[in-house]
């Protein structure tokens, strides 16, 4: 439900696209929880013992799991459901969205000029050539992508994907969809109680939902954010100005990025570098280790590597790469995290991940707990919509 969008950009659905919504947030529950479990115990019951009765040992990675459970009728059944909730989160929105079209837009424009709240800027390249990897992709089955324009100006592609993932994320990316953002930050704010970033950098923001929290856990910070998409950044810079947070929006992409060296004290990214192929992904690292001044912060919340996990659950996590439109998923995955950040040029002993409780699911005080017990392992619920949900970050110090 769209229940999550709220700031004055919001669009009201009528009652009977509402109940769409609902029903199709209800369908993402069912399949991600009750269909899942049941794949599970599928495997867990009929395809490893088979398959160990066939090899004399279990699967050794995801791609064995996923190859001996495609033919099982329950992943067949998940697969089709899930891809249809995928889709339909975009589609129940979709009316809502046509009948606001022109209204959503003039109040967007009208949030960019307004300085009553905040301060923020936005900076829109005309020249700029947004990369095939994205422009070429309707990435997560959004129609449209990030980049596709309906007018002059256009917001349409934020306002879908702002609304389509208060649909898509059941709850669990909290009140106002920034939970990971919120519960990151107070946890590196408890954790680096002496770390008071001057200017902090996100990467990849899409709207702004996980850099807002930023800029309140630092206000005394200059926030910028970057992306590809005119029409989210646009969306993003209205957003954060409707709620009052000063934030600087660039469209620049995050392999080149036209800032100088050692301009930023943190650097900080959100279910973004899986959206990148692997060339791009060194780019960015390389990027980030140029612009951070010596003891500055790179951290990248994303999900945990397949090396960290269990082969089943590193095939639940790899479904998305090979049917919800999303083919750099799987390799970014299958990257050693740490080679990766000591290639772009961070030490080997600056490098760190966490595991940290949702501060939505979980509350407060299991965020900073979490800070002194961090055994480092993830689990099928790092990562994963499902309750009990954990967010899973890495990143190294300059």
């Amino acid at each position: 439900m769209t229940d999550y969008v709220r700031h004055a950009l919001k669009v009201k659905p009528t009652q009977d696209e509402y109940a769409r919504q609902t029903f199709t947030q209800s369908m993402r529950t069912y399949v991600l929880h009750d269909v899942a479990n049941g794949m599970k115990t599928v495997y867990d019951r009929k395809v490893e013992p088979d398959f160990e009765k066939r090899n004399a040992r279990k699967p050794k990675d995801g791609p064995e799991v996923h190859k001996a459970l495609k033919d099982e009728t329950l992943f067949k059944f998940y697969s089709s459901i899930r891809c249809n909730a995928q889709e339909m989160a975009f589609r129940s929105v979709i009316p809502t969205l046509e009948r606001n079209f022109e209204a959503t837009n003039r109040k967007a424009q009208a949030l960019a000029r307004s300085t009553e709240k905040a301060a923020g800027s936005l900076e829109i390249n005309p020249s700029f050539e947004v990369p095939h990897y994205v422009a070429g992709l309707d990435v997560h089955l959004m129609p449209g992508g990030y980049d596709t324009e309906h007018t002059r100006d256009d917001v349409t592609q934020g306002a879908l994907y702002d609304n389509g993932i208060s649909v898509f994320s059941m709850g669990l990316f909290g009140d106002e969809l920034d939970d990971i953002g919120t519960t990151i930050s107070k946890f590196i704010s408890t954790k680096y109680p002496d770390f008071e970033p001057a200017r902090i950098l996100d990467l990849g923001c899409t709207v702004g939902h996980n850099t807002v929290p930023w800029a309140r856990t630092y206000p005394n910070a200059e926030v910028h954010a970057v992306d590809v998409g005119a029409p989210g950044l646009r969306y993003a810079h209205a957003r954060a100005q409707s709620l009052g947070k000063t934030v600087h929006f660039h469209q620049q992409s995050a392999e080149h990025l036209s800032f100088e060296d050692e301009s930023f004290d943190m650097i900080f990214s959100s279910m973004f570098l899986h959206e990148v192929p692997g060339k791009g992904i060194r780019n960015v690292f390389n990027e980030s280790h140029r612009l951070l001044k010596p003891g500055g912060l790179m951290l990248h919340m994303e999900l945990p590597t397949n090396d960290m996990l269990e082969p089943y659950d590193s095939f639940y996590l790899d479904w998305d790469a090979y049917y919800n439109k999303e083919p750099f998923y799987k390799a970014f995955r299958d990257m050693n995290a740490k080679e990766v950040c000591t290639t772009a040029g961070f030490g080997k002993e600056k490098f760190f991940h966490y595991i940290i409780p949702s501060l939505g699911f979980f509350g407060e005080d299991a965020v900073v707990k979490s800070i002194d017990n961090q055994s480092g392992q993830a689990d099928e619920n790092t990562g994963r919509l499902s309750d009990g949900i954990n967010w899973f970050c890495f990143g190294a110090w300059k």
